[in-house]
């Protein structure tokens, strides 16, 4: 098990419950991997103010990954990497937003702003990520067009959402920022998720495990396919690496029940 030493997890719909919540089977799991010498991290498309408590439930004690890369902290509070938007590039959005009648969030360092809103001294933030919201397709797809020609790091953690980024920040960014840190190689890493704002990460990581609720796109990028979150598919998936310590990674999609 000296090959892997650090996993890294997404939250919503991969370590987190419906409610919100961790599960005993996932919190058991993840801290015999802790036991066993392997470092457990958090990457994730929330703003830190939103998954602070989890860093004390799953007892991280080192730097994790915010706002799907735009910042990356130590665990005492320090900020190793941020990466904002500039203003102008948040209006442009505003503006998408606002012409395609979509629903809209944004957030920016120190603050969060109630979705739909969207301050009039938007100079005056730091913004680190913006975000897109509807029900109609084309709609999304013609935004997702727009706003990758004008260069920006486009992504989604639901069909029904855009999420946006300065361009090349990513989880995986974010990681490699992590495991420069850490001195931990890529190769070392295991990477579990199930959005398209995972499909960096898992790419980057060693090891890459989509869950069992994944999109396809991340589930036939990925090493393996464990089971779904319903089913601590992070549980399954740690208990199976622990237990089959010389099993090298494979494109086999294998599935754990």
């Amino acid at each position: 098990m000296e090959h892997w030493r650090l996993i890294a997890l997404d939250l919503d719909g991969t370590v987190l419950s419906e409610e919100g919540t961790i599960s005993n089977e996932n919190k058991e799991w993840l801290n015999r991997a802790k036991q066993a010498g392997i470092e457990i991290t958090i990457a994730t498309g929330r703003p830190v103010q939103h998954f602070r408590k989890f860093l004390t439930e799953l007892n991280i004690q080192v730097p994790y990954v915010a706002a799907n890369g735009s910042e990356v902290w130590t665990t005492d509070g320090d900020i190793l990497e941020r990466h904002t938007l500039n203003t102008e590039d948040v209006e442009f959005m505003h503006q998408l937003a606002v012409r395609y009648e979509t629903r809209f969030w944004s957030s920016v360092v120190d603050h969060l702003f109630r979705p739909g809103t969207f301050p009039d001294n938007a100079q005056d933030y730091q913004w680190l990520k913006f975000g897109f919201q509807s029900m109609d397709m084309k709609i999304l797809e013609i935004i997702r067009s727009q706003l990758t020609e004008y260069g920006l790091e486009v992504t989604s953690s639901d069909p029904s959402n855009l999420e946006v980024n300065p361009l090349g920040v990513s989880k995986a960014s974010g990681l490699q920022a992590v495991c420069k840190h850490l001195q931990i190689r890529p190769s070392e890493v295991v990477g579990i998720g199930d959005g398209l704002n995972d499909v960096s990460m898992i790419r980057w990581a060693g090891l890459g495990i989509a869950m069992g609720n994944a999109c396809l796109e991340l589930k036939q990028i990925a090493n393996w396919v464990t089971a779904d979150f319903r089913r601590h598919g992070v549980a399954k998936a740690v208990e199976f690496l622990l237990n089959n310590k010389n099993d090298a990674p494979h494109k086999d999609n294998t599935i754990f029940e």
